[in-house]
């Protein structure tokens, strides 16, 4: 299928950013200066240029299979939404690859089963990434604001159709299973992270955060793009210092 292309920026050990279903120039715009002191690698995830297609459709699976190798250097992982699952595959196949993990907003709905926000966001996810653009109208733009879409009440944008069209064909999350028992038996040490934005995504985040053992952090002002929140940033550092923020 060819390799994703990993584009790299900064100097200092290495932070390995995985980008969800926006680009890595949306995700993680707002961690550029870090570059001073890290070495941020910039994971394009298949489909995501320059990277190549994926050969049929998104699959958390195949991100795993496509982080594996990036994991030999040991860096620390910061995952943002899809980008979460295969992330969690990778590092629990090889849990002494990674220095430290960070998680942000996971749509990991198994983990809280009896949430009725959570089931609902379950649905029109899995929804939105089965039928696309013929989703019903009102819970796809549902579904986009949560995920952080520049959307109003006239016409998609076309920047955002082309995200959904992208996404048409991904492989459900509600599929993913992470091994989450094999990363908290290594001790590595996790952070996860939340907008304030979605009671669904806070279920989700908290449920996390017990299965486990990590630091919670709840960052409000920048919605379903946690990196973009007010003091996020020096957060992260703080945690991939190990010290405390």
């Amino acid at each position: 299928m060819g390799e994703i292309v990993v584009l790299r920026d900064g100097s200092g050990p290495e932070v390995l950013l995985v980008h969800g279903g926006a680009g890595p120039r949306t995700t993680w715009g707002a961690l550029a200066p870090l570059a001073d002191r890290w070495t941020l690698a910039y994971v394009h995830r298949r489909g995501y240029p320059p990277s190549p297609p994926p050969r049929k459709r998104q699959d958390f699976e195949v991100d795993a299979q496509d982080l594996a190798p990036l994991l030999v250097g040991r860096p620390h992982v910061v995952a943002h939404s899809y980008g979460v699952l295969g992330t969690l595959i990778a590092t629990a196949a090889a849990p002494g690859s990674v220095r430290s993990l960070t998680l942000i907003e996971p749509p990991l709905t198994h983990l809280a089963p009896d949430d009725p926000a959570v089931a609902r966001l379950q649905r029109i996810g899995d929804a939105v990434l089965t039928h696309g653009m013929d989703t019903d109208p009102a819970e796809l733009r549902e579904f986009l604001r949560l995920a952080g879409a520049p959307i109003a009440d006239g016409p998609l944008p076309e920047g955002v159709v082309a995200g959904v069209r992208r996404a048409h064909g991904s492989r459900p999350t509600s599929e993913a299973r992470p091994r989450l028992h094999a990363i908290r038996d290594a001790g590595v040490p996790v952070l996860v992270a939340s907008g304030d934005h979605s009671a669904a995504l806070e279920r989700i985040c908290d449920a996390l955060a017990d299965a486990l053992a990590a630091r919670r952090s709840v960052r409000p002002g920048a919605g379903h793009f946690v990196a973009a929140a007010p003091g996020f940033a020096g957060e992260l550092e703080a945690f991939l210092r190990g010290g405390v923020a």
